[in-house]
């Protein structure tokens, strides 16, 4: 039990910090960078809802209950991030208020989109004798493990730069935004999904 634990939280770490999947720590990024470290139980709220639904979509794939087109998922994902970037180019002073059950409620919709994406690979990881629906939710601690300790590297360079370098907050969050989104256009661009 104890080792099937510590399999799926090391995968759902590694699924998070590797950069073989660095969508979601781009996505992590554009999520954490108009916080400071002051902020840090609203950006906490935001990283669960995000993972309650990555979680809740994993579910949902692993059971056959929704089953989306693998590219369709491809395409979708870095459709979420460069939509977020956007966000932070035009609201680049304030943090989203969590309050608002609309920013909530469109985090966990790319949570969601994200969870979708990786499914049918988690069907594969989990073995006969083990259980699916607790082997989702050990994946799920190391998925938020993996996100707070990318919150808390973006919070640190952020305040390096800030606080050290002199960056004003809304050139921070308006530059580093922006240049995610050009990272994001060729992906969106070339997917299978067009070809």
């Amino acid at each position: 039990m104890l080792e099937s634990f510590l399999k799926f939280l090391e995968l759902g770490l590694y699924h998070i910090v590797s950069f073989s999947s660095y969508d979601h720590i781009l996505f992590v990024v554009l999520l954490a960078l108009p916080y400071v470290f002051k902020d840090w139980k609203r950006l906490l709220i935001l990283i669960s809802v995000f993972t309650l639904g990555h979680t809740l979509s994993l579910l949902l794939g692993v059971f056959n209950i929704v089953n989306l087109n693998v590219n369709v998922t491809e395409w979708l994902i870095p459709i979420t991030i460069f939509f977020a970037a956007l966000f932070n180019i035009f609201s680049p002073r304030k943090p989203a208020d969590n309050r608002s059950y609309l920013i909530l409620g469109i985090v966990m919709f790319f949570g969601l989109i994200h969870g979708l994406g990786f499914a049918n690979a988690f069907k594969a990881l989990v073995n006969a004798n083990e259980n699916t629906f607790l082997s989702v939710v050990e994946f799920a601690i190391g998925i938020e493990i993996g996100q707070l300790i990318i919150v808390f590297c973006v919070l640190f360079i952020s305040f390096i730069f800030q606080n050290i370098f002199r960056f004003s907050t809304r050139d921070w969050v308006m530059v580093s935004s922006a240049i995610i989104l050009g990272l994001m256009l060729p992906l969106i661009i070339q997917s299978p999904l067009f070809s």
